[in-house]
């Protein structure tokens, strides 16, 4: 059993009464493990027919899977081609909260490690606009690079604070997700090591860095929009009291109805400090009522009227000779053609999503969909590229055997033996890509990023 902290105890024996002996023996059991099918690579029935695991599904989310410990799937090769996510199955919920639209303009304010953004983006099919947003510089590098092995192509990500991207973006977004930073009590029983920043005056510091990240939220929701509030803690100070004190600074605000099935609970109304009788429409997740660990949510519309975005959206500004070279690699290796604006930082060539804001001022990880890189004369495609690609989209595959490990060794950047001089290729699993080689006098170049091999 975890080791839990003698506070933290003693606030749940208070808390929760006669369910306190229940709650403490989920701790007792193992942390549950779950995977997130990424539609963007693959349809739920057909993953379902290669998965080589024994999966049950997670009842409030569609591509959601339970997979024992054992099986360890983010060692597959599936997972280093983005065909899903390893995440916690109480998160999942968050996203199907939020349920964004292919047309609308989406922002995750605290998206690392990219769960949650990268179920947005399925969840909107790649179209339309998301930026995720990662305040911490050696977070915001995970989330861009979990953005990449997805395939996701609608997406900005950026580092900023909350407060700077307020002042860019006022009333600009149809849906904001806050997944806040919090004390994480949810996460004791999956990642102990959570326990060591844990104390009462951590909850309390907590509580205050929500409620300003709440306000930048606020001031860049339009009229109309929804904003989704969630937390992996059970502190009613940042769950309850937190929405609660945010509806009171802002009546223009309503708490939405949360579908409580499948042991998903309603908030606790005398936990708020003035009983506010509308906190039950938020959603908790607790590990002893269903299979998961700690989560909260809250999902609330914005009917006040909000000054409109005045600004315009970014245009291309890559000189026709770096898009002639990028197009002579486009017509050489791929069956597509790249529609969206094609902007250039120096020597780098990103494909902007449809109607995306000017980005000029910002800390910016990922415009977009990285092309890859402009040099002497020539065009050289990024792995962001390559994980973006279908198969039929994709001119000269070169398929790995499972059997023979060979994938193994493309993952640790070995070259592999090959019988043809095609040039750029795909190097792909069972059809799916794992990224770019080059096809030279029967040897096929490995061009996998050297910050992502294994071994």
């Amino acid at each position: 059993m975890v080791n839990l902290p003698l506070d933290f105890v003693n606030k749940i024996n208070d808390l929760l009464q006669q369910d306190a002996e229940k709650f403490f023996s989920s701790y007792k059991e193992g942390k549950v493990s779950g995977l997130r099918i990424n539609p963007l690579k693959i349809f739920k029935d057909k993953f379902l027919n290669i998965a080589p695991w024994d999966l049950e599904s997670v009842p409030f989310c569609p591509t959601g899977f339970y997979y024992h410990a054992e099986d360890q799937p983010g060692k597959h090769p599936f997972h280093h081609a983005g065909l899903y996510y390893i995440q916690e199955p109480s998160a999942m919920l968050v996203a199907e909260v939020v349920a964004p639209k292919s047309d609308e303009k989406v922002l995750d304010l605290c998206a690392a490690p990219g769960g949650k953004s990268t179920h947005l983006a399925a969840l909107m099919n790649n179209s339309g606009l998301l930026i995720s947003n990662e305040i911490h510089p050696k977070r915001v590098k995970a989330l861009s690079e979990n953005i990449e092995r997805l395939g996701v192509t609608n997406c900005v990500v950026t580092n900023e604070s909350p407060e700077r991207l307020a002042v860019k973006f006022p009333g600009y977004f149809d849906k904001i997700l806050v997944d806040a930073p919090c004390s994480g009590e949810g996460m004791f029983r999956k990642d102990p090591e959570a326990m060591q920043y844990w104390n009462c005056d951590y909850v309390s510091h907590c509580a205050s860095m929500q409620r300003d990240i709440l306000e930048s939220a606020y001031l860049m929701l339009k009229e109309g929009g929804i904003l989704v509030y969630s937390t992996c803690t059970f502190s009613p100070e940042e769950n309850e009291q937190s929405i609660e004190a945010f509806l009171e600074r802002h009546p223009d605000f309503k708490l939405l109805p949360i579908e409580k099935n499948f042991g998903i609970e309603p908030g606790m109304v005398q936990w708020t400090k003035h009983h506010t009788e509308t906190i039950v429409n938020t959603a908790r997740l607790w590990p002893h009522r269903l299979k998961g660990e700690g989560h909260f949510v809250a999902k609330m519309l914005k009917t006040g009227a909000t000054p409109t975005w005045q600004g315009k959206p970014a245009t291309a500004n890559a000189t026709k000779e770096q898009i002639k070279f990028y197009q002579e690699f486009e017509t050489k290796f791929l069956n597509i053609t790249i529609d969206q604006p094609i902007i250039a930082f120096k020597d780098q060539l990103y494909a902007l999503p449809n109607d995306c804001p000017p980005l000029v001022g910002l800390k910016i990880v990922r415009s977009g969909l990285h092309l890859g890189t402009l040099k002497k004369n020539r065009f050289e495609p990024n792995h962001a590229l390559a994980m973006a690609l279908k198969q039929q989209e994709i001119k000269n595959t070169f398929d790995l055997s499972m059997e023979e490990d060979l994938w193994k060794k493309y993952i640790k950047g070995e070259t592999l033996p090959a019988d043809d001089d095609r040039g750029w290729i795909v190097v792909t699993m069972a059809g799916f890509s794992l990224g770019w080689g080059k096809e030279v006098k029967g040897t096929v170049k490995n061009f996998y990023p050297k910050g992502l091999r294994k071994g």
